[in-house]
């Protein structure tokens, strides 16, 4: 009977998981109808599988149902979306986040008679005032909301998935504001006090980081170190350092049973005291998500604990996984929940097939080589995620976590525990925070000794790094020896995309959605050609976030460089460009000394590609927009022209001189779309079939012009907007330039769409 209530829990969690997992490709969303229709099937389903096979039709109807679920909880956390931003909305909120004295974060609680539950989280531009803000505290405030929308290219990070599955997807600015309590909340409370007793030390931010898990303050250095040594999982707050606390919890009721008499001593009063106290560190962490998701996985482990039957480790692992799923079916576009669900696989995978070996081994040798295993069991296995997520994996990880993991899980996470218990004491709260601190200098010493050990990955590298996990089975069971044409067919496979032609045929122009500004790839043969760079602000520029980062993961190394011109929202992210690739040659109209000349009339060839200049003359006087390097790149069959940022007054001046020669199949338009450009003259000498612009979608200077939009329709030239379509990017063949958007063809995903009203721009 025993088995059978396993196996059906099993079941359970199996249909939970299946359910749920058409959440990661849906192109979109289901409405009404097609939820009314499963739910009927469902039924159907159950009431047939009464008499037929009564598991299998529960299963089936179970896997329908919680699918419906799914749809409907993606349904509800895009709903703000839609129904709060039409209009200025006035609302109660709670302030949940501050980063640099400015208010980051609200929470809504209710707006007139409607009440939130839970309460849509909107990330807002900034909010200063002269009274004192802090988390806890209730305001009034009139705020202009507007949905998520994201920079989308292949290999970018994406921050629209980042956002649905954290649940915010509101982003506002504040009209007017009032505060209604003064008071701040008393996690904020206790974390003023340990910022006021850590105030000396040199870690006060990172022990802030590991005490309530506000990693706004840690430095970039730092973080950077982190991720080069494979040890930033150490850093946030999540299952390790849950468990951790839990772990304090047993061993402190373990330690005060024996006070409570024999009749009282038993391993469920630990079991909740461990729960206790993980809870209070959830809150303390501020209850972020992946914390969150930790603690209902421990709490789902205690559940099948105090049942009394003895649960196998994947049991346990699938039950918490669809246990979590079930909660929040968003969890399941989380990067974070990935990597932790994964690396608790990898392990239990690691052990059953290559457990060690060594228990019999001196206490000395046995926990060193202990740690040693599991280290490189989860460093193998992890590979996959980490290059898919990070596009990178560290090599020195393995070192860097053999000191890392056990100095902080036994005595860094232990001691800020220890201080956070005692504050009442001060000084004995401080004494443990300073031992803390102590750690931390020890941790970054050794890691700050260890070689730069980041190594940058292309998307080719994801399915070699498969190779750890069958490589483990084959060795196993031998499969060398005995199944030696599998194995060698096992290596071809994951081994096709390194030695597999990458260049494709013809050659291709990829349009990068970096906002506001203009970055354009050309690749033929395996080689990248850029035309402009990007924009630039303060912390950052599109070449070091976006372009480089995109370049990589293609496999891309850019030969050149032809600026348009000399605005920073086209030349913001030159230096960062040249800083990592300093071979790449520029070619611009400045006249600076390092920049070959790009002036009309001249003419070359890169990978069997015609290019010629259309404007400027080397007489012109003129600056900005209109000394944009105009280039027409062709194959001698389709062609594009590529313009910046050029206005009327050269438009008309380059029309004139140019005549037939700026004839193109596709016109990157200019300026943005700008009112002061494309003028009918260009678009008639040019007469284009295709037309793609670089667009923000909330530009300040409401870009694209809706009378540009309508003059390109009327002449029946086809219009995309890196806004509307994320990164577009076109094929040149034999045939007719073929045209892919992000959003449409490269990856449509529900969570990638537009989100809320949908006029030209706003």
């Amino acid at each position: 009977m025993k088995k059978e209530v396993a196996v059906s829990v099993t079941g359970v969690s199996l249909c939970v998981l299946i359910g749920l997992a058409p959440l990661l490709w849906l192109p979109s969303l289901p409405g009404p109808g097609w939820i009314y229709g499963l739910m009927a099937i469902a039924g159907c389903c159950a009431g047939c599988g009464t008499w037929l096979a009564p598991r299998a039709g529960g299963y089936l109807a179970l896997v329908l149902c919680v699918a419906c679920w799914g749809v409907l909880a993606a349904h509800a956390a895009l709903w703000p979306a839609y129904a709060l931003t039409k209009h200025p909305l006035e609302a109660e909120v709670s302030v949940t986040r501050l980063e640099a004295g400015q208010v980051r974060q609200v929470q809504l609680l209710h707006s007139g008679l409607r009440w939130f539950t839970p309460g849509p989280m909107v990330r807002i531009q900034g909010f200063t005032t002269d009274e004192t803000v802090c988390p806890g505290q209730r305001w009034r405030m009139t705020l202009r909301l507007s949905p998520i929308h994201a920079r989308l290219n292949q290999g970018g990070f994406d921050a629209q998935r980042y956002g649905v599955a954290r649940g915010e997807v509101l982003r506002g600015r504040v009209v007017s504001a009032s505060r209604i309590t003064a008071g701040c909340g008393a996690r904020e409370g206790l974390m003023a006090h340990t910022r006021a007793l850590t105030q000396g030390l040199v870690w006060q931010e990172t022990l802030i980081a590991l005490a309530f898990g506000e990693r706004a303050e840690v430095a970039a250095e730092i973080k950077t170190l982190l991720r080069d040594t494979g040890t930033a999982h150490l850093m946030a707050i999540s299952g390790l350092h849950i468990g951790l606390a839990a772990g304090v919890g047993w061993l402190l009721a373990r330690l005060v049973q024996p006070l409570l008499g024999t009749v009282r001593i038993g391993w469920r009063f630990p079991l909740l005291a461990s729960l206790l106290l993980a809870l209070s560190y959830t809150w303390l962490a501020g209850a972020q998500p992946p914390a969150l998701r930790s603690m209902w996985a421990l709490i789902i482990w205690a559940l099948l604990r105090l049942s009394g039957r003895d649960w196998h480790g994947w049991r346990v692992w699938l039950c918490c996984v669809a246990g979590i799923l079930f909660a929040d079916p968003m969890a399941l576009l989380s990067d974070s929940f990935l990597l932790s669900a994964g690396a608790v696989a990898g392990l239990l995978f690691w052990y059953q097939w290559m457990p060690f070996t060594g228990q019999r081994l001196p206490l000395l040798l046995r926990y060193p080589l202990g740690l040693c295993h599991l280290q490189l069991g989860i460093g193998l296995l992890l590979l996959p995620l980490q290059a898919a997520i990070f596009h990178g994996v560290s090599l020195t990880a393995w070192v860097a976590n053999l000191l890392a993991v056990p100095l902080v899980s036994l005595v860094t996470v232990p001691l800020i525990l220890a201080a956070l218990l005692t504050l009442a004491i001060p000084s004995l709260a401080y004494g443990f925070l300073w031992m803390a601190d102590r750690s931390l200098a020890a941790l970054f010493y050794c890691l700050n000794a260890l070689p730069a050990g980041w190594l940058e990955l292309d998307a080719r590298a994801v399915a070699v790094m498969l190779f750890p996990w069958f490589g483990v089975v084959l060795w196993r069971l031998w499969g060398w020896r005995y199944f030696p044409g599998l194995t060698l067919g096992i290596l071809a496979l994951l081994g096709t995309p390194l030695w597999r032609q990458t260049a494709q045929p013809g050659w291709q122009v990829h349009m990068l959605d970096i906002g506001h500004g203009l970055a354009i790839v050309v690749e033929r043969n395996g080689r990248a050609l850029l035309y402009d760079s990007g924009n630039s602000w303060p912390g950052g520029d599109a070449g070091q976030r976006i372009i480089a980062p995109w370049l990589r993961w293609q496999g891309l190394v850019p030969q050149r460089l032809i600026l348009s011109h000399e605005h920073l929202d086209h030349s913001g992210g030159l230096a960062s460009l040249r800083a990592i690739w300093p071979m790449m040659r520029v070619r611009s109209s400045l006249g600076e000394k390092d920049h070959m000349p790009c002036w009309q009339g001249m003419r070359w060839r890169w990978q069997e590609l015609d290019f010629s200049v259309h404007w400027p003359p080397r007489s012109w006087r003129g600056v900005g927009n209109n000394r944009s390097c105009v280039v027409k790149i062709s194959d001698g069959r389709h062609s594009i022209l590529l313009t910046g940022d050029i206005e009327n007054v050269a438009e008309q001046a380059m029309v004139r001189s140019q005549g037939k020669a700026l004839r193109a199949d596709v016109l990157q338009v200019p300026h943005h779309g700008s009112r002061t450009s494309s003028t009918p003259a260009l678009l008639r000498q040019v007469n284009p079939e295709l037309a793609i612009a670089s667009l923000a979608r909330y530009s300040a200077w409401r870009l694209p012009s809706v009378v540009v939009v309508r003059r390109y329709r009327q002449r029946n030239i086809a219009w995309y907007d890196t806004a509307r379509h994320g990164q577009i990017t076109l094929r040149f063949g034999e045939e007719k330039p073929r045209l892919t958007s992000f959003r449409a063809q490269i990856l449509p995903r529900w969570y990638h769409q537009w989100f809320g009203v949908a006029p030209v721009n706003r």
